[in-house]
């Protein structure tokens, strides 16, 4: 058919800025029909810049093409308090009334400029796409995909490896993206997954990028227009060359900063790492109108202090930011959504901010919906391997509490005078399990319809969904006060695991070290005790200690660290394995320091849960002097490698030390970086010969060597004597031959 179309013009949106402008975003809300025929569209639309950003509006309605076009000044949503400038973002809404003959909405823009970048870009252009048809799957509108960024991405030149982007489809349809202009040289695009990936080290400097996101179905999808005609929307076939065109067409534009290298890109150490409690990149969320919502994010920098968050957001959201001394930082992020904003999607990005350098950027989705009087408020507890909820009943006003169902209608739920509640494994009742990138996540819903108020049986129904998410790795803080010892993984074939790693205060593994003792102060040559279980509802399984490494900071990727047990061997000497259940692992340890301005010591030991009695699994294998010989891991045998840490140890000095006794490493005749001090000579009799024995008795080679030098000793007393003694008996015959010849 051939179409209609609107098209709006933006014209050299932000001229006035130039250099400054370093990208944009736009969102749609679903189109709406009015009484008279007419569409009413409601833009939304941020642009990032530095320093001062662009307030004025840019969208214009050319005369003749809009019915109706109202526009609110576009406001400043956040800025860099640092004071350097770093990025500014503003958001504009524009709200455009639409002839009813149109079929498709089009909105095209260009401008000028791109701030200074290795690509010599100076222009951009960008052109949306929006469909005014009748889907035959949902029966409205087509929603268009979301997607945004913070107003300043930045990333060391030796740490950029990829930029996921979030593209959010409301409808559940299939996203693409693809360069809209010619790609960085450098960089790739997976135009399944909308992932910038390096091909190639980048230059220092900026770097544009101008992406088009498209939405395609996933099945058969008529389309009817208000004009009478129609339209076919075939299911997408990745493979194929003749696929349907996309619902919709919208534009991304940002710029990446390849900042110098850094010598340490791990997560956590300069660069900051968002903690587990920091939603997921891609979790959805739901606020109500008039209701606050809340966003709770936390991250780390070991090496270095975050400053601040980075924060793309609606209107009006605001950010309350709180760091400490250990180099955490966190921050809330508040909005209250108005009677505008219902039914709209929402993207909220972020990062955390240091002068060196920025975290991953994560984006979660929030959608608008009614008031929660007609969602019901749940509390949900989640244990190993199954999850309850419990439902208020006055929370539910407007809802049918006599039809309350489960996904899986088979499951019930009981009630009390306040509560509606239920218990479900992760693996019953209609449970499904999401696995992304940070999270295993177990969701159900609970269903029932609204109260009906007319003599008609027509109802809406309600869904009220819960979850449980389970984070696949754990991150630390190096606070003193914080004192780990838990930590679950969840994986497909093992369920909901998890291991528990303990400081005790004796060999009998019996009392542990109290979380306020934390850190654990012991003296060099000390006996440490530690011990690892692993927890698991499945019977039958094994832990493999595959590893142990020490570290000054618990960063297990520290390029200073001194192994314990490697490839499950045993590396240090004073290092002794106690006996205990399939499922325990205990061990002691002699307490050292690490050579330097060192206090502190980080145990991180990778661990293994097997299937007890698998001749292929790692567990089976155990110690591998020749690693290469190590099978590749049987998914269904055995578990993932999972690192847990404890500590720290704080190594308390011996008064007046006056000797050490360096441990070398044998292993690849490399030193290793540590250090024991011996004690103080400035002692008792008995208190020097118990420290001597004590020093004697920790190490075997020490008391050869002292033994051979006693040897040594008795035999040069005997020479020395013999010699003696002999001189003495000449000198006498001397004497008597003397007397004799007087």
């Amino acid at each position: 058919m051939a179409a209609a179309a609107v098209v709006f013009l933006l014209p050299a949106l932000l001229a006035s800025t130039h250099g400054n402008f370093y990208g944009k975003s736009v969102s749609f809300m679903a189109p709406q029909k009015n009484k008279d025929g007419t569409f009413e569209v409601s833009i939304y639309y941020r642009v990032n810049g530095r320093g001062t950003c662009n307030n004025q509006l840019p969208y214009r309605c050319e005369s003749g093409v809009c019915t109706d076009f109202r526009s609110t000044e576009a406001v400043q949503t956040d800025t860099d308090s640092s004071g350097q400038d770093r990025w500014c973002q503003t958001e504009g809404n524009a709200i455009a009334t639409i002839p009813k003959s149109s079929t498709t909405f089009t909105l095209s823009a260009s401008g000028c400029c791109w701030p200074s970048n290795v690509n010599r870009e100076a222009n951009w252009t960008a052109e949306e796409k929006v469909d005014l048809g009748i889907r035959s799957d949902t029966h409205t509108f087509n929603k268009c995909p979301v997607t945004a960024t913070v107003a300043s991405l930045r990333v060391p030149q030796n740490c950029f490896s990829s930029i996921p982007l979030l593209a959010y489809d409301p409808d559940g349809d299939h996203v693409r993206c693809r360069f809209a202009a010619n790609s960085t040289v450098g960089t790739t695009l997976d135009e399944n997954e909308c992932t910038v990936k390096t091909t190639g080290q980048l230059g220092v400097g900026v770097h544009v990028f101008e992406l088009v996101l498209e939405d395609y179905s996933t099945k058969d999808v008529n389309l009817s227009y208000a004009d009478g005609t129609s339209s076919v929307k075939k299911a997408f076939n990745v493979s194929s060359g003749n696929n349907s065109p996309p619902f919709s067409q919208i534009s991304l534009q940002f710029a990446l900063e390849i900042l110098p290298p850094l010598p340490n890109c791990a997560a956590g150490h300069v660069q900051p790492q968002f903690l587990s409690q920091t939603p997921s990149n891609g979790n959805v969320h739901h606020a109500s109108v008039g209701d606050s919502f809340q966003l709770h994010v936390v991250a780390q920098a070991d090496h270095a202090k975050i400053h601040d968050f980075q924060v793309s957001g609606p209107l009006n959201m605001t950010k309350q930011f709180k760091n400490d001394t250990f180099g955490k930082a966190e921050a809330t992020l508040s909005w209250t959504p108005q009677l505008g904003d219902l039914r709209r999607c929402v993207l909220v990005c972020f990062t955390a901010e240091t002068n060196e350098s920025q975290s991953e950027m994560r984006c979660v989705i929030v959608i608008v919906t009614r008031s929660s009087a007609t969602k019901g408020k749940a509390v949900v507890t989640c244990s190993a391997n199954q999850m309850t909820v419990a439902l208020e009943k006055v929370s539910m006003p407007g809802i049918d509490k006599n039809w309350l169902k489960l996904e899986d209608p088979s499951c019930s739920l009981t009630s009390n005078d306040t509560h509606i509640m239920g218990t479900m494994s992760f693996q019953t009742c209609g449970t499904k399990i999401e696995d992304n990138a940070d999270f295993i996540v177990f969701k159900n819903e609970i269903n029932s319809f609204e109260l009906a108020n007319t003599v008609i049986t027509r109802r809406k129904r309600v869904r009220i969904g819960f979850s449980c998410q389970f984070p696949k790795t754990v991150s630390i803080s190096s606070s003193y006060q914080v004192h780990q010892s838990n930590y679950i993984f969840t994986e497909s074939s093992f369920g909901t695991f998890g291991y528990g790693f303990e400081i005790f205060i004796d060999g009998n593994f019996t009392t542990t070290v109290a979380a306020n003792a934390y850190p654990v102060e012991v003296k060099l040559l000390d006996t440490i005790y530690m011990g690892i279980q692993a927890v698991s509802d499945l019977k039958n399984v094994t832990l493999f200690v595959e590893s142990c490494k020490a570290t000054p900071d618990n960063n297990p990727e520290n390029s200073l660290s001194y192994d314990l047990v490697r490839n499950g061997c045993l590396k240090d000497e004073t290092m002794n394995v106690h006996p205990s259940n399939s499922t325990s692992f205990r061990f002691e340890v002699q307490a050292f320091k690490f050579s330097g301005n060192y206090e502190q010591v980080y145990i991180t030991c990778s661990v293994i849960l097997c299937e007890t009695g698998n001749p292929i699994s790692r567990c089976a294998q155990g110690c591998l002097k020749n690693s290469a010989r190590r099978y590749r891991r049987g998914f269904v045998s055995e578990t993932a490698s999972h690192y847990i840490t404890q500590g720290p140890l704080k190594v308390v000095r011996q008064a007046d030390p006056n000797a050490a006794v360096q441990r070398m490493a044998m292993e690849d005749n490399e030193p290793f970086a540590v250090s024991y001090s011996a004690y103080s000579s400035k002692k008792t009799t008995a208190e020097g010969v118990e420290g001597t024995m004590h020093i004697l008795s920790t190490n075997l080679s020490t008391v050869v060597f002292v033994s051979l030098f006693i040897v040594m000793l008795v035999v040069l007393a005997g020479v020395v004597g013999f010699f003696a003694r002999k001189t003495k008996t000449d000198d006498h015959k001397t004497l008597l031959v003397a007397g004799w010849s007087s």
